[in-house]
This record gives C-alpha cells, sequence and structure tokens, in this order.
C-alpha cells in the first residue's frame, strides 16, 4: 500500500519517474509520483525564476494564476533564502495549507515547488516529512538540469518577455546563476536581464579548488556577446588544457588579439581559489573590482591593474595571491555597477556599494547579487542601464 511506503521507497519511485519521463514532461511525471507517495499533498505546481529574478513563472502555459513576485511573497522566500516555507491553511479551500520548496542543482536555485496539502495535515508535516518533502527540490532540481538541453520547455517558460540575440548568446555561455560546495557558496547576476551584451561570469570547481573569472566586454549588442564569447572560450579552452592562471589569460588575450588585432578588447578579472587553505591567486586584466567583507568590515582589494585582453599580442600577465579567511564574503562587479550614473548625474560608486553590502551582509550569498542590482535600478530611478552590470558573490565558508 502507498500509505505504507518508507522514505526510501517514495524517493526511488519520484527518481524513478522522473527518469523514465521524456524531458519535456517532467513536470507531469513529477505530479503523478508525489500524489500517489504522498496521500495528503492535492495539487503541485513547478515555478521557474525569470531572468531577472524577479517573477516566478508558471511551467504550465495553461495556468491562469500567473507570475509570483520574488520580493514579496513566500514562494520568494523559499526561493531566496534555499529553503522551505510552510503558509497556513488558505482561507475558502477547506484548511488546504501550502509548502513552497526550493528547486536548486548544486547550489543553483532555478525555481519552486508549491504543494498543497489537504486539511489536517498540519498533524502529519512533521520535521521529518517536512525534510523529505524538501529533498523533492533537490531531485527535481538536478532532473531539470539534465532534461533543460533536451526541450525548449523549460527556456520558454522562464521568460516573461523576449531575450535579445546578444543576451541569448550571453545567457547561454553563463555555467549556472549559483554554486554551493563544503568550502563556499556562490552566485551572480547580470543586468539589463534580456538585453544583456558584454558582461559575463564563469566559474569552474574541481577537487581541491575553484577557478571564477568576471569579464567586462566592450561595446554593446551581437558584436559584445561575440567578443565576450570568444574570450570566455579561449579562457576554458585554456583552462580545461590544464593551464596555469597566468597561461590561461595569456593565451585568452593571444586569441582576443589574433581575431580582432587590438580594435576590440576584453577587461577581465581571473581567480583561482584552494579549497585546502582559502589562497587566491589573482590576474587583474581591466575593470572588474573585487571587494572583500570580513564582518562589518569592507576594503577593496587593490590588484596591479594589467593589460585588458587583447589590446596588444603576446602580453604576459602576472599573477597575485592574497588570503581569505572563514566566514569573508568577496563581491566583484563590473564597471556597470559603480559608474552607473542616476538621471541627476550621481554615480553609483563604491560608497553607495558599500552601503547595499553592509545591508545584505545577514542574507545568503544567492541573494546578494540580485539585492546589488536592485539597489543600483533604484538608484536609476527605474530607467534603463547604459552599460551592462554583472555582480557575483562568494561567501567562503
Amino acid at each position: 500500500m502507498e500509505d505504507a511506503m518508507t522514505p526510501p521507497d517514495r524517493r526511488w519511485k519520484i527518481e524513478t519517474a522522473l527518469r523514465a519521463a521524456p524531458a519535456h514532461s517532467l513536470p507531469e511525471a513529477l505530479t503523478a509520483a508525489v500524489l500517489g507517495c504522498f496521500p495528503q499533498t492535492t495539487s503541485l505546481r513547478l515555478l521557474l525564476a525569470d531572468y531577472q529574478r524577479r517573477l516566478l513563472l508558471p511551467i504550465d502555459d495553461h495556468d491562469s494564476s500567473g507570475p509570483v513576485r520574488i520580493s514579496d511573497s513566500p514562494a520568494g522566500r523559499a526561493y531566496g533564502t534555499l529553503s522551505p516555507v510552510p503558509v497556513p491553511a488558505i482561507v475558502g479551500t477547506a484548511g488546504e495549507r501550502r509548502l513552497f520548496i526550493p528547486v536548486t542543482a548544486r547550489g543553483e536555485p532555478l525555481g519552486v515547488l508549491e504543494i498543497r496539502l489537504s486539511a489536517g495535515s498540519d498533524e502529519v508535516l512533521g520535521d521529518s516529512l517536512l525534510a523529505e518533502l524538501a529533498q523533492l527540490g533537490e531531485i527535481v532540481g538536478c532532473a531539470l538540469k539534465l532534461a533543460w538541453k533536451h526541450t525548449d520547455r523549460y527556456e520558454r517558460a522562464r521568460r516573461h518577455r523576449r531575450l535579445t540575440l546578444a543576451a541569448e548568446l550571453q545567457w547561454q555561455l553563463l555555467p549556472a546563476n549559483g554554486c554551493g560546495g563544503a568550502e563556499f557558496s556562490m552566485a551572480g547576476h547580470l543586468e539589463p536581464a534580456y538585453a544583456v551584451g558584454g558582461d559575463n561570469f564563469d566559474w569552474s570547481t574541481e577537487r581541491d579548488h575553484l577557478t571564477l573569472s568576471v569579464t567586462n566586454g566592450s561595446g554593446n549588442g551581437v558584436q559584445a556577446a561575440l567578443l565576450t564569447s570568444l574570450t570566455v572560450g579561449a579562457l576554458r579552452n585554456a583552462r580545461r588544457f590544464g593551464a596555469d592562471l597566468a597561461d590561461q589569460v595569456s593565451l585568452a588575450n593571444d586569441m582576443v588579439y589574433a581575431r580582432y588585432r587590438g580594435s576590440e578588447f576584453t577587461e577581465n578579472l581571473a581567480l583561482r581559489i584552494d579549497l585546502a587553505d582559502g589562497m587566491v591567486s589573482a590576474v587583474d586584466a581591466g575593470s572588474p573590482r573585487i571587494l572583500r567583507m570580513r564582518g562589518t568590515h569592507i576594503e577593496p582589494l587593490d590588484l596591479d591593474p594589467q593589460m585588458p585582453l587583447g589590446m596588444f599580442p603576446d602580453t604576459r600577465y602576472q599573477v597575485e595571491r592574497f588570503q581569505i579567511e572563514s566566514g569573508d564574503r568577496l563581491i566583484i562587479v563590473s564597471d556597470g555597477v559603480c559608474d552607473a550614473q542616476a538621471p541627476d548625474g550621481g554615480a553609483f560608486g563604491t560608497v553607495l556599494l558599500e552601503d547595499t553590502l553592509q545591508r545584505t551582509r545577514s542574507l545568503e550569498a544567492s541573494e546578494v547579487p540580485l539585492s546589488i542590482i536592485n539597489a543600483l535600478i533604484e538608484h536609476r530611478q527605474a530607467t534603463d542601464l547604459d552599460d551592462d552590470a554583472v555582480a557575483v558573490c562568494l561567501d567562503w565558508k
């Protein structure tokens, strides 16, 4: 009998159903499996975060309830905090209550599951059942990431409006919005999300180190996206061949120069963080800025600036090193953040950036980049950004 199923039985049944389902039918397979395994559930809905990470959009095209705002909703709280959020019974629904579960894949937040529970479920929704239901978010997130490239359904569902072609190229270039491990948690965000052109971030985790780079591309539109794609592709190619950090940047410089002969260039900050001791190797090749927050103290890490990538052939780059400690937070932003001007002419600058970091120091790393971008948009008085902006947050545990 279903009621007699153990937690491992239920997990096995749900995972089996997701593996057997076609890539485009994961939500339907999930709903059928969950309703069959948990008698107290009455319905399930999958919501995906849009590119701006301001809305949670239903996966079902026929869902009439529409998008849910992340900033002021229980669903958004589950997405932002990466923790389940139970909601009391809904008035007029015979005692039904809801549970919002973050959908994540290896630390990357993708969306939220909304589970409706029958009347009287308060009596059975204890810590063990809540923890078991919370695991659904990880199961679904990993299944979604595997299915994502086999169908356009999930990409289409998370678009509140159409992406520009340049933004399409840039978002497909990103590794993920977030990443986490025992030693760190990390997240990044691009804006304007639906029209970004040249800014980018990239990372890769290995057994003993983490590599992170932030690129500030020149120009705008498709031309900027193609230039950044060449830069990031060259950095990845060198990294995957086993080149050290300085050689990765040098080889990327050569590739950009060979294509553009100095007429175009990109600015880049590349980091390699040893997971054992927090020693950071860095190459500063341009304008992305890095700040370290230790407790309530914030300081810019002033690295020796070196030539942007693609300006001159055969440029050799030098590595600098600094130490991070448990509890440190690193923030990296492109010049589209600090140099952004308000309509009255005032720059966002490091003062407003540091003020934002102080106000968000208790938040998870997954929430910080979007908070920075939101503060930037508020500073701009909701007018369109003149330049691409990227923000990345890394918490060192």
